[in-house]
């Protein structure tokens, strides 16, 4: 298995609206290593963040089949896993050689993932793996899901931590270069919330751009991001470069 850990892949824009197809992001040379790892008859499978919202998965699936298209990746089919299918992912889930986890709600897709047990599903899994934001979070062991919609910062029943997919023991917050000016429940995400639960659980904050990637029992961080554990922030890896984590 070969796991891509993003923060973001690029691969669209807004335009008056609507959501345009342009080629993924190849910042920090994330285009060249999928392209070193991909298989010539490439058979990818969207897993929802949001099993209910057909719309948005149709259009997802839409606009990442052309995004990597014009990425010059060669693709069989590309089909989405949401409501409309899951009970039939268990006989369907390994004719796929990609599998790409959509960015998200981390709860919602973490509840989705749950219900159809991908966690178990995943442990026979050999393929690729890009995870896209939420869809990377939830890879982890113990997911930390920071709180993002209103009233979850001050739900007392709100659940920050949760079962993941077991794929890595990495905690990861995405989108960092946005998350520092983001608030909610009139609390600022970053101060407030994100690094006074680092002394629970450390993660690394990715800027879009950057990712991890972990083959076997190795992970390599590449592109800007920061360590954040216990109550301090510690950049630890810039543009273009990359460093061992694990």
């Amino acid at each position: 298995m070969k796991l891509f850990l993003t923060s973001s892949i690029g691969g669209s824009y807004v335009e008056n609206g609507i959501r345009i197809p342009c080629a993924l992001d190849g910042a920090n040379h994330l285009v060249e290593l999928i392209r070193e790892y991909w298989p010539q008859d490439a058979k990818c499978l969207i897993l929802s963040s949001d099993p209910d919202n057909k719309e948005m998965n149709d259009s997802f699936k839409t606009v990442f089949e052309e995004a990597f298209k014009i990425s010059n990746f060669l693709i069989l089919k590309m089909d989405i896993c949401d409501r409309r299918n899951e009970n039939s992912l268990a006989d369907m889930i390994y004719n796929y050689n990609v599998l790409i986890f959509a960015g998200g709600h981390v709860p919602t897709q973490n509840q989705f993932f749950n219900r159809i047990h991908l966690k178990e599903l995943m442990k026979r899994y050999e393929g690729i793996i890009i995870g896209i934001s939420a869809g990377t979070m939830n890879c982890a062991d113990v997911v930390y899901a920071q709180p993002e919609l209103d009233g979850e910062a001050i739900d007392t029943q709100y659940q920050r931590y949760l079962d993941g997919l077991h794929l890595t023991n990495v905690n990861i917050l995405p989108h960092f270069q946005e998350v520092r000016d983001f608030s909610v429940d009139g609390l600022r995400v970053l101060e407030d919330i994100s690094i006074p639960d680092s002394k629970i659980r450390p993660f690394y904050a990715l800027v879009d751009g950057a990712f991890i990637f972990v083959e076997e029992n190795k992970s390599i961080l590449y592109g800007e991001a920061y360590w954040i554990k216990d109550g301090t922030i510690t950049k630890v890896c810039e543009t273009d470069q990359s460093i061992i984590i694990l």
